[in-house]
């Protein structure tokens, strides 16, 4: 009775296996009959993994904000302001609600959008937004049309093209990172 719970067992996981797709028959014809380069061929490839040392494959490029100079520039002149929503990997930076002391009842909203790690007018868009409300709180938001979004931009670019100047002024060697690089 054990011996058939064992081979129902194993028949089972077999059958497990090959339906989820995790066996998969290689065609004989294709493939290397020497096993140091099936293995070799894998590691390429980003399939295998190696126990004891060996060359080691690199996972990935992993950048910090603090190397983009567009991305500091940002929050450098931003920091007058609470930011909501700050996202390096999706490249956005949106404040808070904020007023002026000169208007009551008047926010301003500042969203800041990447398209690209090089320093360029193409490469970001600031979008304002006001919001008005009346004595009963009830509120009106509206995307600003005005000067203020292109000063905010230029502001940003005037201020990364600084802080690239002073990175290569630091490290004669220094590239500037790759946007959302993988």
């Amino acid at each position: 009775m054990m011996k058939f719970i064992k081979i129902t067992f194993f028949i089972a996981m077999f059958l497990n296996i090959y339906g989820c797709g995790i066996y998969k028959p290689v065609d004989a014809r294709k493939t290397s009959p020497n096993v140091g380069t099936r293995a070799e061929k894998n590691m390429q490839e980003g399939k295998g993994y190696r126990l004891f040392g060996g060359n080691k494959k690199k996972g990935g490029v992993f950048e910090f904000a603090s190397s983009n100079a567009m991305w500091r520039a940002s929050i450098k002149l931003l920091d007058f302001t609470p930011l909501s929503n700050v996202d390096y990997s999706g490249g956005m930076i949106i404040t808070d609600w904020f007023s002026d002391e000169k208007e009551e009842n008047v926010y301003i909203k500042i969203t800041v959008r990447f398209f690209s790690n090089e320093i360029r007018a193409d490469g970001v868009n600031v979008i304002v937004y006001k919001k008005t409300c009346d004595e009963l709180n009830k509120c009106k938001t509206s995307k600003v049309e005005s000067a203020l979004a292109n000063e905010i931009k230029l502001a940003i670019l005037k201020e990364a093209a600084l802080i690239e100047n002073n990175n290569l002024l630091k490290n004669p060697d220094y590239k500037r990172p790759e946007f959302g690089a993988k």
